[in-house]
C-alpha cells in the first residue's frame, strides 16, 4: 500500500469510482478504499434507471448533465457501459399530483430538457401494456432521453480507467481511523496500513454517517432497505421505465428481456436489515399486475435488498465540510446516486483540483440542513 497521496475516497461505488477516475485523468494521485468488493453497496444494488425528471433544480440540474456524459461514457472509458434511453414514464393519479407535474415540467423545461405531459389515452402510446384504468391515472409526464445503464459495467469501467491513469484501488480495506491536526485533514488509517493525505472523500453510502463520525461531523442520512425483483425472460414489450410517485412503483424491460423493479415494502423501516420480504413480493406483485395484467404469469426469478441513504430533503450531500478542511462529502443520495454520478465526480473533481465552486455545490452543502426551510424532492419513490 502506498505511504501517501494527494486524494483518499472512501467507498468503492459508482461515485468512487468516478470521482477517483476524473481526478486521475488531471494527474491527482488518487487512492480507493472499499472495505468489501466494488458495487457492493447501493450501487450493485440499484434499478439501474437514469431519471432527469426531478422537483428540484439540483436534481435535475445534476441528471440532465449526467445523461450527456453517460451518451459518450462507453467511448471516453473504452467499455461498453450498456447505456440506452427508452424514456421515463411518470404516472399522475390525481390533480394534486398535475399541478406539481406541471411545475415540474415548466422548471424542467428551462433547463433544456425535452419533456411532455401526457393526458391518459396518451400512456398506452410509451407503453402498451399498461392498463389505464387499473393503475388509476389521469396522465403522465414522458422524458424520451431518460434511460438505463448497466450499474457493474459502469463502475468497473471507471476504475479501470482510472487504474490506467495511475489511480490505486484497494478493496476488502477498511477504513478504521481518519488523522486530523485542528481543523485539516492529515491522514488515513485502514486495517491494513495507513497512508498520508489532506483531502478525504466520503463516498461511502450507507456509512458515510460512520466515517463522518470518525472526524465528529454529524450527518443526517440514514439508512432505507430497499427492496428488488428481477423475472425471467422474454419478448420485447416495451422501453420506458414505468414510475409512480404515489404508489411508489418501478418497473422497466431490461435489453436481455427481464422486468426489473421495486416498491416500498410494508415493513420498510429505517435500519441495515437484509433481510427479503415476502411482504414485499405480495405487495410488489400485486401493484406490477394491476398496472400491467399481461405480466400476470411472469416467474419472478431474482429477489434481493439494498439501501437508500436517504437524506431529510431527498437530496446529496456534497461539498467540504466547512470547519474540517479537507473533508469533503459526497454521500445521501437517496436512491438516486447512479443516475447523477457522472456530473457529480465531475463538480467535485473541478473543486479538488481548481477549487472551483458552483451554485449546486453550494446548495447542496452540508450546512443546508441548518435552515428548517430547506427544499425537499418531491419526485421520489418512497
Amino acid at each position: 500500500m502506498k505511504s501517501k497521496a494527494d486524494v483518499v475516497i472512501i467507498g468503492g461505488g459508482i461515485s468512487g469510482c468516478g470521482l477517483a477516475y476524473n481526478l486521475a485523468r488531471r494527474g491527482v494521485d488518487v487512492l480507493v478504499f472499499e472495505k468489501n468488493y466494488l458495487t457492493s453497496g447501493a450501487t450493485g444494488a440499484c434499478g439501474a434507471g437514469i431519471r432527469q425528471q426531478w422537483s428540484t433544480y439540483e436534481n435535475a440540474e445534476l441528471a440532465i448533465a449526467s445523461v450527456k456524459i453517460f451518451e459518450k461514457l462507453s467511448n471516453e472509458l473504452g467499455e461498453d457501459i450498456e447505456f440506452r434511453q427508452g424514456g421515463y414514464l411518470v404516472a399522475i393519479h390525481d390533480r394534486k399530483e398535475m399541478k406539481q407535474a406541471i411545475k415540474n415540467v415548466e422548471m424542467q423545461r428551462t433547463l433544456g430538457l425535452q419533456v411532455e405531459i401526457l393526458d391518459s389515452e396518451g400512456i398506452n402510446d410509451i407503453v402498451p401494456i399498461l392498463d389505464v384504468k387499473g393503475m388509476k391515472a389521469i396522465g403522465a409526464t414522458f422524458c424520451p432521453t431518460d434511460g438505463h445503464a448497466n450499474p457493474f459495467k459502469t463502475t468497473f469501467a471507471y476504475a479501470n480507467a482510472a487504474k490506467r491513469f495511475g489511480a490505486n484501488i484497494y478493496t476488502h480495506t477498511k477504513v478504521t481511523s481518519i488523522k486530523k491536526d485542528k481543523k485539516r485533514i492529515t491522514g488515513v488509517i485502514t486495517d491494513k496500513g495507513s497512508v498520508k493525505t489532506e483531502i478525504v472523500v466520503n463516498a461511502a453510502g450507507i456509512w458515510s454517517k460512520d466515517i463522518a463520525e470518525i472526524v465528529g461531523v454529524n450527518t443526517p442520512n440514514i439508512p432505507i432497505r430497499k427492496e428488488i425483483i428481477a423475472t425471467e425472460r422474454f419478448k420485447p414489450m416495451f422501453e420506458a421505465m414505468v414510475i409512480s410517485f404515489k404508489d411508489g412503483i418501478y418497473f422497466s424491460q431490461q435489453k436481455e428481456g427481464q422486468i426489473i423493479g421495486g416498491i416500498p415494502s410494508p415493513e420498510q423501516k429505517p435500519g441495515y436489515k437484509t433481510i427479503p420480504t415476502i411482504s414485499f413480493m405480495q405487495h410488489m406483485a400485486s401493484t406490477l399486475i394491476r398496472y400491467a395484467p399481461v405480466l400476470k404469469h411472469i416467474n419472478l426469478l431474482r429477489h434481493w435488498t439494498g439501501f437508500y441513504d436517504v437524506t431529510p430533503d431527498s437530496r446529496p450531500i456534497l461539498g467540504e465540510t466547512k470547519n474540517l478542511k479537507g473533508f469533503i462529502h459526497c454521500h445521501g443520495f437517496s436512491g438516486h446516486g447512479f443516475m447523477i454520478s457522472p456530473m457529480v465526480s465531475k463538480l467535485l473533481s473541478d473543486f479538488i483540483v481548481d477549487g472551483k465552486t458552483s451554485e449546486v455545490l453550494n446548495n447542496l452543502n452540508i450546512d443546508r440542513f441548518k435552515d428548517k426551510k430547506i427544499e425537499h424532492e418531491m419526485s421520489t419513490v418512497g
